[in-house]
């Protein structure tokens, strides 16, 4: 099977043979140098740059950093067959008989099921072949807590542990915040912690239902605080004010003009925004 231009096969095998060389004898002194966990810290920088190619619908980009992220994992794999452990066949052997396994519909016996009904057939071959007494498990401690609460909350969902729509997760998110306001009058900081936390597991479902991923919304909100405060600033400047000289009133007011007009401040007559 080969990919759109065809020699998908051979590519990735010259992809091996490059990092290969690179890390053999007269190769690169830099990259002979690395090692899993310096890789590791590479890897995750270019997952995230492909999910920001991925939201911007740049096609070249995204080409571009799935190359990136695919160079990290076959480096990866280099430095692991080094020390005996496993080669990046290995790795393809694995995902390979993972993927027809967990679909026995497509590659077995031809069955019609939905995407529901796939996703919770998944979870269950997954259960057993890990073993594993429960159908929920931590995602990791080095993924990021809403990002975790999403995952958990679409792992329960497939075995039918949900609500119907999103109006039963709204409502929770409201009970959640009632139970907040409850704890701050209380003052009891570890409980009014506790709620924040229900509160955002709360909204990670909410979104969830709604089809839409927690964190690339928060990452989405970041960004919009960011540029808005930063025309903030430029306005501040072209009243002749600096942050931390104008009084919250006067940075409101400019705040709301902000978000009036998009991320772009007018400044006074008869001065430009440096």
């Amino acid at each position: 099977m080969t990919g759109r231009g065809g020699g998908t096969g051979k590519k990735f095998e010259d992809l091996v043979g490059i990092l290969e060389a690179l890390r053999g004898p007269g190769g690169c002194p830099w990259d002979k140098a690395q090692d899993a966990r310096s890789i590791r810290d590479y890897f995750l920088e270019e997952v995230y740059e492909t999910v920001e190619a991925l939201e911007s619908g740049d096609g070249a980009n995204l080409a571009e950093e799935l190359g990136d992220v695919l160079m990290e994992i076959v480096f990866l794999a280099r430095i692991f067959e080094e020390k005996g452990a496993f080669t990046i066949g290995d790795a393809l052997d694995s995902i390979n008989a993972k993927m027809i396994a967990r679909h026995p519909h497509v590659f077995g016996r031809k069955r019609r099921l939905t995407p529901g009904g796939v996703a919770e057939a998944w979870h269950k071959r997954k259960m057993a072949e890990k073993n594993r007494v429960s159908a929920v498990e931590n995602p990791g401690t080095t993924t990021p807590a809403l990002l975790a609460a999403f995952l958990i909350g679409r792992r329960v969902a497939a075995f039918g542990f949900d609500w119907p729509g999103p109006g039963g997760a709204l409502k929770k998110v409201r009970e959640e915040t009632s139970e907040l306001s409850r704890a701050m009058r209380g003052k009891d900081k570890r409980k009014v912690e506790e709620e924040i936390g229900d509160l955002f597991f709360a909204l990670s479902n909410l979104a969830r239902k709604l089809g839409i991923n927690p964190e690339t919304a928060l990452r989405r909100a970041n960004g919009k605080f960011i540029g808005r405060f930063r025309a903030m600033e430029a306005g501040l400047q072209a009243s002749g004010k600096r942050l931390g000289e104008a009084s919250l009133g006067e940075m409101d007011a400019i705040w709301e003009e902000v978000k009036k007009r998009g991320t772009r401040v007018r400044p006074p007559k008869g001065k430009r925004i440096s």
